[in-house]
């Protein structure tokens, strides 16, 4: 594997429009139009995926391949959902990240992301 240089932690925050299509009604994991735990799910893992790649070569990716999260408020469609990824730990070629979403200023999610590279 080609020398990677990863900041130790290493962090990042993209912001998300809630759509219709990423609701809980939609994707199928409820009955509610609010964001779903899937798509916020999804919302981080992009966002890690993203932070990490910069540094990585042309030839080389990360996948994930755990999630362990909370989604503990809702947000309504049309918000904007800022998640925010840290990087804990690099162990080899596994990533470990904390990862948070947040509505405004009230946190609507957190936990802990792997990916490997």
């Amino acid at each position: 594997m080609s020398e990677i240089n990863i900041p130790p932690d290493m962090e990042c925050c993209e912001e998300y429009t809630v759509k219709h299509e990423n609701t809980a009604k939609v994707i199928g994991s409820g009955d509610v139009g609010v964001l779903s735990t899937p798509s916020m799910i999804a919302f981080m893992e992009y966002t890690a995926w993203k932070c990490v790649q910069k540094y990585l070569p042309p030839n080389l990716t990360t996948v994930g391949t755990h999630v362990d999260v909370y989604h503990v408020k809702p947000a309504p469609v049309g918000c904007k959902v800022k998640v925010k990824v840290k990087l804990l730990k690099v162990e080899g070629r596994k990533l470990t990240f904390e990862v948070k979403a947040y509505w405004n200023d009230i946190e609507i999610g957190k936990g802990i992301h792997e990916r490997f590279i």
